[in-house]
């Protein structure tokens, strides 16, 4: 029996020689979530993507485990049940990852009165949201009175804010669940994934059915054998069935989400807001992130290049006029210490409309060549987008003659339902115990809700080396030792990699991570086996990206620790 890893040099070896059941093309958290139920029902799975994990649209969300109220006043009613049972269970299944976050819904009137039909209305979108499941984490929403929302955020103008609802949700680091999804399906299922492997064709059989999948990395190229194929490749489903079946198909509606950073000082709120947009009839989140605050989203049609949306000036814009118009403090760009831009795949609906109204339901097909494409939907829901996906891949094998031996006679259903990720287990006792071997409490809070359960292998890393437990990027919570354990154990293999994903700190502080990526290249590459031009080749594409994404929105250079204070310890983010 092959041992089970997460490390992209056995990946590699086993993808150019085994057989598998299915390969599941995109590790976002949609093909992670295929690759982990999928193994999980004991099929071998592969999972290969061009980048890497995470690194299109799953690293780039709201960060929001949530049902999505404003879909329940659409009217999706199915839809928003779904996103707060697969809540509840991420709540269960991913507690390091995954945690309660309420937010308030200020009410603002004309002259203190708030219109009769709007309070009516809110208020039932209220009961609705809890009965449809928000009742789930034992907590139902309430009204609060001017004083209470302004002690929930005090930033807020009083002038016309009459009242507020406080309702509950959840929240999670993206790019980290998909990882902690991954590397459960890899160590606990024996899945094989590999980024940095990029698709360039298929192979067929003679009956026309998809065998083979053609790869290149490394500047090799090899064929993965395999029964099935998945394309959960997000905003490039479309381009990758086209490689497939040599059409050009147009399925997939782009819309462009952008978050910004800014210092919690000037935000001030304790718990998240949701704050309406003059004369837009949508609404943006302000989410307190420790030090931080993250302000967003947009929902704009995009028909740029898929491989880069970026900021621009006219989002940063949009954002900051909307925060401003109903707060005291008036945010500028300068104040912007971070910014992130993400591309939703709406499927296409018959009749145009706004974006943000399309249904964030997901579709799923099977090609006549046999590829099953996973479209549409949200991260909450993936787990769900999953286990339907290879309900259909189960089907097709069955039908196949190459289906696996163990398939013919049955066709085992999810398990993922129960089935708790990676770190999960042992997360409830981690931060005491760190404290208990010296490590400050903000220290070991914030490993804990990273790491859960494996928040020793950290421990274990500091105790070697004390010098791992300095900050890796000045003025932000994360530590070297971070750094380290994201190129042995987690598949990082750039700069990029460990801060924008594997930490969060690019999102925290973009100017920051670009002054000390020299350091960080020099810390992973003792790991990588880099020579010192490698080293600064990696440090030299990470700062011309971030220079990139601020020039492209007009930004100053920000400071971090003069925004924050030289010297004020830095509290942990929940990212």
């Amino acid at each position: 029996m092959t041992l089970a890893t997460f490390d992209r040099q056995d990946s590699l070896v086993r993808l150019r020689s085994e057989q598998f059941d299915v390969v599941v093309v995109g590790g976002g958290i949609t093909g992670a979530g295929v690759a982990l139920d999928a193994a999980a029902r004991g099929l071998k799975t592969a999972l290969v993507d061009r980048c890497d994990f995470a690194s299109g649209t799953s690293s780039k969300s709201s960060k929001l485990i949530h049902g999505g109220l404003r879909y329940l006043q659409h009217g999706d009613i199915r839809l928003v049940y779904e996103a707060l049972a697969e809540r509840q269970r991420l709540l269960d299944n991913a507690p390091h990852l995954v945690s309660p976050l309420p937010f308030l819904i200020p009410m603002f009137g004309k002259d203190g009165v708030i219109p009769a039909k709007i309070a009516r209305v809110l208020g039932a979108a209220m009961w609705g949201y809890d009965l449809t499941g928000g009742i789930r984490l034992g907590k139902l929403h309430r009204r609060v009175t001017q004083s209470e929302a302004l002690d929930y955020m005090p930033t807020l103008k009083p002038q016309n804010l009459v009242s507020g609802y406080v309702y509950f949700d959840a929240a999670a680091d993206d790019a980290r669940l998909v990882t902690a999804v991954c590397r459960t399906a890899a160590l606990h299922h024996g899945a094989v994934c590999a980024n940095y492997v990029a698709v360039t064709g298929f192979r067929c059989n003679s009956s026309g059915q998809l065998n083979g999948v053609e790869v290149s990395t490394d500047g090799e190229t090899f064929t993965i054998n395999t029964s099935a194929v998945v394309n959960a490749a997000g905003v490039w489903s479309d381009e990758l069935q086209g490689l497939a079946e040599g059409t050009n198909p147009d399925t997939i509606r782009p819309a462009k989400g952008i978050h910004i950073t800014v210092p919690h000082s000037l935000v001030r709120n304790t718990i998240a807001a949701v704050i309406p947009v003059p004369k837009d009839k949508r609404s943006i989140f302000v989410v307190p992130l420790g030090d931080f605050a993250y302000i967003g989203t947009t929902d704009t049609d995009y028909d740029g290049p898929l491989d880069d949306p970026t900021c621009t000036t006219e989002d940063v814009q949009y954002l900051l006029t909307a925060f401003n118009h109903f707060a005291t403090t008036q945010l500028t760009p300068a104040d912007v210490t971070g910014t992130w831009a993400g591309l939703r795949p709406l499927v296409k609906a018959a009749s145009s409309g706004r974006t943000a109204d399309l249904s964030r339901g997901h579709r799923i097909q099977e090609s006549p060549n046999g590829m099953v494409s996973i479209t549409g939907g949200k991260l909450t829901t993936y787990r769900h987008m999953a286990e339907d996906t290879v309900d259909l891949v189960l089907k097709r094998l069955t039908r196949s003659a190459q289906a696996p031996l163990a398939l013919r006679s049955r066709t085992p259903g999810s398990t993922t339902k129960r089935l708790r990720l990676r770190g999960a287990d042992g997360y409830e006792h981690a931060s005491e115990e760190l404290v208990d071997h010296g490590f400050s409490l903000d220290t070991a809070s914030h490993l804990a809700r990273r790491f859960g359960g494996e928040i020793h292998a950290l421990a274990d890393l500091i105790a070697q080396d004390e010098t791992l437990a300095a900050p890796l990027i000045p003025g932000l919570p994360y530590l070297r030792a971070e750094a380290v354990f994201a190129v042995r154990s987690e598949m990082a293999t750039s700069v990029d990699d460990v801060l924008s994903r594997r930490t969060r700190a690019r999102l925290l502080g973009r100017d920051a991570c670009s002054e000390a990526a020299d350091s960080v290249a020099e810390l992973i590459g003792s790991e990588l086996g880099w020579s010192p031009e490698k080293a600064r080749a990696s440090a030299a594409e990470f700062q011309a990206s971030t220079e990139h994404e601020r020039l492209a929105a007009h930004l100053p250079p920000v400071d971090i620790l003069e925004l924050l204070h030289t010297g004020v310890e830095m509290s942990s983010p929940g990212i």
